[in-house]
């Protein structure tokens, strides 16, 4: 160690100090010269792309607007997944460790077939890492101070302007803009069923509980009989029996005085819907309190129901089945542009707006039923937080 520390700290007496000098900006220039090269061929899209598993994005990307357009300017792949700043560049070659891992290790997506299983997992690691980035790599060429709202249609215009009011990050938005989306309802729909495995057995011995989908109400505890009435999704009812196998519960609710009386809602004056009730299970109604809408002038009943029902598909708790709507409101509405909080519409409100939006997502009438208890439960007039 005392030789090489001397070999290191004292002059060469073959070499002059100038010679070393010069050597050692040779090899410096040698080096950067070489990581230059190496990340500038490293950043072409035909290497990018020289992997069989990239086969299928790169086709989708063909197809996109970021690779032919009217102006002829072309987005390559680094554009958009490598940012222009060298620590930002570095950070993400290192982090494509895992892609070279997965193409010669794991085979991961190397069929078409794998890509469509692990698509939403890999798109949500891309859209994860621009939004942490406020998507600084397509604001690198979409500035906000840039853009010209007036050759913009009006509705661009208009959502670009509040776009750029919160310098809001592009992702949010522009979701599949160079490669197809994936199946949004993988994962929401993957909750639901590890969802119903718990509710197997927390119907047991709880005495509250919360209808995960959609149950049928009826006056005995014989499902086999003719059901009088619906438990929707994301309703509390009170267990007050158990026999053979059934859960004779009590429901609570409102009823609109001058209507037929068989739609029962969360609260009063607000169509957020809890259960339908007819026959027998309507006959065991009781008045619980009677009020009117001061915004209506319409009466509204408080009344109590019982009804037996079986004991699958309840939970004990209300908060996982709202992580789960969370999840799905995220996957659906989320996909294509920035979807509002739930708090930015009223309970009322929220009927009508995701009626709109219907045409655009591909939901279950109960997955469509649960997702509007969530936006309403969490609307700006039922206190944001949710019910029960």
């Amino acid at each position: 160690m005392k030789k090489l520390w001397q070999m290191l700290t004292k002059p060469s007496s073959k070499y002059s100090i100038l010679a070393l000098v010069l050597v050692g900006i040779g090899i410096t220039l040698a080096g950067v010269l070489t990581v230059h090269k190496s990340f500038e061929f490293a950043s072409q899209t035909e290497f990018c792309t020289s992997c069989h598993t990239m086969q299928q994005n790169y086709e989708e990307y063909k197809q996109s607007i970021h690779f032919k357009n009217a102006s002829g300017v072309r987005a390559e792949c680094v554009d958009c997944h490598q940012p222009k700043d060298l620590p930002g560049a570095i950070q993400r070659k290192l982090g494509a460790w895992k892609d070279v891992y997965h193409h010669f290790v794991t085979g991961k997506i190397d069929t078409p077939e794998k890509l469509e299983e692990h698509r939403l997992e890999l798109a949500q690691v891309v859209w994860d890492r621009m939004k942490s980035q406020n998507s600084k790599t397509c604001k690198s060429c979409h500035s906000y101070d840039a853009m010209d709202h007036s050759k913009q249609s009006a509705k661009a215009a208009f959502e670009m302007n509040k776009a750029a009011a919160e310098d809001m990050n592009c992702i949010e938005c522009h979701k599949g803009i160079a490669h197809e989306l994936p199946n949004m309802a993988g994962g929401f729909q993957k909750d639901y069923q590890e969802l119903q495995a718990t509710a197997t057995t927390q119907g047991a011995a709880a005495e509250v509980l919360y209808s995960l989908g959609e149950k049928d109400l009826y006056a005995t505890a014989d499902a086999k009989s003719k059901a009088d009435g619906k438990l929707l999704p994301a309703s509390q009812v009170k267990v007050i029996e158990r026999k053979d196998g059934m859960l004779k519960v009590q429901i609570d609710g409102w009823l609109e005085k001058s209507g037929k009386g068989r739609v029962m809602t969360e609260y009063m004056g607000k169509r957020v819907f809890k259960a339908t009730i007819r026959g027998e299970v309507k006959a065991t109604e009781q008045i619980l309190e009677e009020q009117t809408d001061s915004a209506t002038n319409i009466v509204w009943q408080h009344v109590s129901v019982q009804a037996w029902i079986t004991p699958d598909d309840m939970l004990d708790n209300i908060q996982p089945i709202w992580n789960y709507a969370e999840d799905m409101y995220g996957a659906t509405c989320n996909a294509c542009h920035a979807a509002p909080a739930p708090g930015h519409f009223t309970a009322n409100g929220w009927i009508s707006s995701l009626n709109a939006m219907s045409a655009y997502y591909r939901l279950s009438k109960t997955e469509e039923r649960t997702l509007l208890k969530y936006l309403q439960n969490h609307g700006s007039d039922t206190g944001g937080a949710g019910h029960h």
